[in-house]
């Protein structure tokens, strides 16, 4: 695929000249490479952005300090056009401490217009024939060299970006649901970061851990322990370090031997080199240690909470069929949970609610109150 050269930005000089010509556009199309599959904590490798006119590549793990970016995040005049900004959202508030104004995000668009088809090679091959190759999804960004090939899959990303948003914003306006798409781009702007934080206690999610015994399950949750550690030492996912069903695996068999691993399914010969002297201790002293504290239970919400909820759970899918478009496009699942819990009474103290939004509140607050009050 034919496309203008791209600037790749690896100088503080080039950043400086890259900061300047942003400044000067009143939207930027923005997308992030990171290296989720390969780290313990993923990191931004590499920053693209489009003006019209120009594409860049940046280099974060090159440019010194990029830190003035921050300023074009938050500019509420400065228009940042992202395809389903979520991930990157999160990853931008987790590694920088930076947040977003003024978001147009053509995932989000193409969702609340109904597409059934919303990932961006979909909607590119949809609307204007063009095929994007995906061989780099998985890529390791933050490792260097990068090839060219890499680089036109990440200067694609944003390439075309601009005119997607145009196109969408005319078929926004032209269904009369452009309010809508800007109260949905605000609601990604506030960004819920996820627990990440490691909690021994999530061994009990492991599928085919009820089956065990409790010197099995005293196992488990210390190979869970250790493959913690060893991934976070390494830098690496704890996929990478062995799989959930290796770690089952080995509980099941209570190793006692090195050579015993080697017929454990998932273990390869370099695991076992690697690993197989610490895992016979870790399965050896677990035989030690008492049974672990049961599975915790999420507090059930009371009946009426969940009577609440399902009475809007129902509506909300009937009015996603009614509109041609996924339910939680109508509403989210946490604002069907937060009003379940605070049942308002009428539509003034719905419309105190934050998360709803103040064209959702006109469009189906009357819905809602009569089935709340029903």
């Amino acid at each position: 695929m034919k496309l203008p050269p791209h600037k790749l930005i690896k100088t503080a000089a080039a950043w400086q000249e890259c900061l300047q010509q942003l400044k000067q556009s009143a939207r930027i199309a923005i997308d992030l490479e990171a290296n989720s599959m390969y780290a313990y904590q993923e990191e931004v490798c590499l920053i693209q952005i489009t003006i019209p006119g120009q594409d860049f590549i940046i280099d974060p793990l090159a440019v010194p300090d990029i830190s003035e970016f921050e300023q074009l995040l938050t500019d509420p005049e400065k228009e940042k056009v992202f395809h389903a900004a979520e991930y990157d959202l999160i990853l931008l508030k987790r590694q920088f401490d930076w947040e977003m104004t003024n978001l147009f995000d053509t995932m989000w668009a193409a969702r609340v217009l109904g597409y059934k088809r919303y990932g961006l090679a979909s909607l590119l091959e949809d609307i204007y024939d063009i095929h994007l190759d995906k061989r780099f999804q998985k890529s390791n960004w933050c490792k260097r060299p990068l090839s060219t090939d890499q680089l036109l899959y990440a200067q694609l990303d944003t390439h075309y970006l601009l005119d997607l948003r145009d196109y969408l914003q005319a078929e926004l306006q032209q269904a009369g649901r452009w309010e809508e798409a800007v109260e949905s781009f605000a609601a990604q702007t506030q960004v819920k970061m996820p627990d990440t934080s490691f909690d021994p206690a999530d061994f009990w999610s492991i599928n085919g851990v009820q089956h065990l015994d409790t010197a099995q399950q005293t196992a488990l949750q210390q190979l869970y322990i250790f493959r913690e550690e060893e991934s976070r030492d390494r830098n690496v996912p704890p996929f990478k370090v062995m799989g959930e069903r290796t770690l089952l695996a080995l509980a099941e068999a209570m190793p006692q031997r090195q050579y015993e691993l080697r017929r454990i399914h998932g273990m390869s010969n370099q695991q076992v080199r690697r690993y197989g002297r610490k895992i016979v201790q870790v399965i050896r002293d677990s035989r030690e240690l008492p049974p672990p504290a049961p599975r915790r239970r999420n507090k059930r919400p009371s009946d009426p909470v969940l009577n609440r909820y399902d009475k809007l759970h129902t509506w909300r899918k009937k009015r996603g069929k009614q509109r041609g478009v996924e339910s939680d496009v109508i509403l989210s699942r946490d604002i069907l949970w937060e009003l379940a819990h605070l049942n308002p009474s009428n539509v003034q103290q719905l419309a105190e609610l934050d998360s709803i939004g103040e064209w959702r509140c006109q469009k189906y607050g009357a819905e809602i109150i009569e089935l709340l009050n029903g």
